[in-house]
């Protein structure tokens, strides 16, 4: 077992089998307990719930669409509704099981039932042990675009059940080595050692390096969000490649995974930093070689600049009219780039999009 300490805040724990070791984390005085979890994981969303009743405690399974179609204001409403109807109170607790759309929505759901109840973080997928559920981001998507409405609201605990990510299809395992990756260009370039050691192995949930891999990309988000918690600086770094990312996962309506979007946007953030003089063609090459060897996309199709333009100007890092990317200097040397012309945003989308 690993423990990873959110700056003395919470824990999240990497073991086998802790996904029904919920009762142990959430704290005393709780009597209900609201298990949300994905229409396609209801088996262990019920071994959760029943683990919970075994300790006395008044606990209820909900299931909620599969992938971006549970990040709703319906679905949140929903999920209040029932709170309201089981006369939930804030000693009482949500518990997410599922990837980052179900530990997203939980944590939503959590932060505004009855302005904040507890909330513990089960996350089933790569992506979600990694990224999602640690650091207390929760959210909603509109139309408009991706996990616009939200609130920090840090879990009470996160549980991260190596077990379950046997059972992910290997497109999905493979999606949430994306985070992984970018923890490594972001902060922690043994990442990418470790990768380039032995992709293959690094694309499955058996791979030498698994257990490495996934503490030390937690790692780094537990030690950004400790220093950070609401975005108000550094944390913004946790966002590298995710603005090209989230603007391709909009305009193509949440059909591509989270993780290939993003692996998309590291290199379009690193082919723009390279336009604007601070990155090195080497290391932009780097990007490509490491992310390809996985198994990831890093081009995307042209003739969508338009469309991307429009929902890159809805991110959350956007002041106004200026467009704001998290670009790096070298690999571990992570800056904001403000205000790039439009010269160098066309330069970087014609080269993800040969």
């Amino acid at each position: 077992m690993s423990v990873v300490s959110v700056g003395g805040d919470y824990d999240v724990v990497i073991e086998s089998g802790c996904s029904t070791r919920v009762a142990d984390v959430i704290g005393d005085g709780v009597r209900r307990a609201l298990v949300v979890h994905p229409d396609s994981m209801r088996s262990l969303g019920e071994a959760v719930t029943a683990s919970l009743r075994d300790t006395g405690i008044e606990a209820y399974a909900v299931g909620v669409p599969d992938a971006e179609d549970a990040k709703t204001a319906v679905v949140a409403a929903d999920l209040w509704s029932l709170l309201g109807r089981h006369g939930f109170t804030r000693t009482d607790v949500v518990v997410g099981v599922g990837g980052g759309t179900v530990t997203d929505l939980a944590g939503f759901v959590a932060a505004t039932w009855l302005r904040g109840v507890p909330v513990v973080q089960v996350p089933t997928t790569l992506l979600g042990m990694v990224d999602a559920a640690v650091g207390g981001k929760t959210g909603i998507n509109t139309p408009e675009g991706k996990n616009l409405v939200g609130s920090f609201h840090p879990p009470r605990a996160v549980l991260c059940d190596v077990d379950v990510l046997a059972t992910l299809p290997r497109e999905d395992y493979v999606a949430g080595m994306a985070e992984i990756i970018k923890a490594g260009f972001i902060v922690d370039p043994v990442i990418l050692d470790l990768v380039a050691s032995d992709p293959e192995a690094a694309g499955r949930p058996d791979g030498p390096h698994t257990l490495e891999l996934i503490e030390r990309a937690i790692r780094v988000k537990a030690d950004v969000v400790s220093q950070d918690l609401r975005e108000s600086s550094l944390r913004e770094i946790l966002n590298y490649g995710h603005t090209f990312g989230h603007a391709i996962e909009q305009v193509e309506h949440y059909r591509r995974r989270h993780g290939e979007a993003v692996a998309i946007g590291m290199v379009f953030a690193a082919e723009l930093a390279a336009a604007a003089g601070v990155l090195s063609v080497e290391v932009v090459a780097r990007h490509r070689e490491v992310l390809t060897s996985v198994g990831l996309p890093t081009a995307y199709e042209a003739g969508r600049w338009a469309e991307l333009e429009t929902a890159m100007r809805r991110d959350k890092k956007t002041r106004g009219d200026l467009l704001r990317f998290v670009v790096l200097e070298d690999v571990g040397r992570p800056v904001r780039l403000e205000g790039p012309t439009q010269e160098q945003l066309h330069t970087a989308y014609a080269a993800v999009s040969p």
